[in-house]
């Protein structure tokens, strides 16, 4: 298990040893009380350097502030503990309302518990749970959708610690016709659209670097690359999606589009209430007529076809062509079927 996904947990251990004024914790001390229970709990050990980072991070201002002495003795040695007897980077109470929103939060997070697959949420529930003293409601009252046989869930934490501590990756990937092949990716962000998760990153590769997108269920393994991280200077990816559906982000040349569509009455409203991009205007109630703003893409192509036959295809004259050539071909094989059985018969 990765440091930074049990550091909750460390500074808990580590708060309790700095406020005991009845013993001496050296710095080999906080090791092991930090160590006996990641031991117990996860089979994972932290080094002295790691205490040393966390024993930083608590005394730093803008997180918990805490005022951790060394107190010299004994000649060479140190111990550690707070010159405040009173202070616990864990003091702050909140209000009942606070209590009840996180009680919903915590269960909210509760629901995407399951087992390994994602074992990062289990230890913040848990931690959200020890810290606060606030256990899940039993009932079963939220209910999100989850794919139980997609693949690549077991790696998504371990890339987000790769992301967010800088670790560039090799990549073993496996394309959709069966083709395996390796890359070095520089992870910069990690996002789920349709029940899916994706990685996006600086890509090497002989012809030159790219910002990739691998889905998770491609990636077939992973490990550290031993060459320097490139930082991203370039993306922002709080608005690197906000002209397209999904997570398909066109070539360069393809740009942003004004895509009319047309609705069947009854669908209508549906198409309304559930947005089919955060532009969705629309332009004639009457008519049932709707517009968004987005460079197309295959994502936009599916969420379209799944309105199908209660949607039209009004702009642009390119999307509405290739639509029509789209429903032809497909209707093409319908009809093959029909003389096929024709024949039999």
């Amino acid at each position: 298990m990765s440091t930074n996904k049990n550091a909750l947990l460390r500074y808990q251990i580590l708060d309790r040893c700095f406020s005991d004024f009845k013993r001496k914790y050296e710095i080999q001390d906080l090791v092991d009380a930090v160590n006996e229970v990641l031991y117990d709990m996860y089979g994972s050990e932290v080094s002295v350097r790691q205490i040393r980072d966390d024993i930083k991070y608590m005394r730093d201002r803008i997180t918990y502030n805490a005022p951790i002495e060394a107190v010299p003795y004994d000649g060479k040695k140190c111990y550690y503990r707070y010159e405040d007897k009173n202070f616990s980077i864990f003091n702050n109470e909140l209000s009942t309302e606070e209590v009840t929103t996180l009680r919903s939060t915590i269960e909210m997070l509760a629901r995407f518990r399951d087992g390994s697959r994602n074992a990062w949420l289990e230890e913040v529930i848990s931690n959200l749970e020890f810290r606060f003293g606030i256990k899940t409601n039993q009932e079963h009252i939220v209910s999100f959708e989850q794919n139980g046989q997609l693949r690549g869930l077991e790696f998504l934490s371990e890339l987000i610690d790769c992301a967010i501590n800088h670790q560039p990756l090799n990549l073993l990937y496996r394309t959709y016709n069966g083709k395996e092949t390796t890359v070095v990716i520089h992870p910069y962000h990690v996002k789920q659209y349709n029940n899916r998760w994706f990685l996006f990153g600086l890509e090497q590769t002989p012809i030159g670097d790219r910002i990739a997108n691998r889905p998770l269920d491609r990636i077939v393994k992973f490990s550290i690359a031993n060459v320097p991280f490139i930082p991203n200077t370039t993306i922002d990816f709080t608005t690197y999606f906000d002209d397209v559906v999904g997570v398909s982000i066109p070539e360069d040349c393809v740009g942003k589009e004004t895509v009319v569509l047309k609705f069947d009455p009854k669908r209508f409203p549906y198409a309304v209430s559930k947005p089919i991009h955060h532009s969705q205007k629309i332009l004639s109630e009457k008519d049932c007529i709707l517009q968004i703003e987005v460079r197309p893409n295959k994502e936009l192509e599916s969420v379209i076809f799944s309105y199908f036959p209660h949607v039209e295809v009004l702009a642009p004259a390119s999307l509405r062509e290739e639509f029509k050539e789209k429903i032809e071909n497909n209707l093409k094989k319908y009809m093959t079927v029909q003389k096929d059985c024709s024949n039999k018969a």
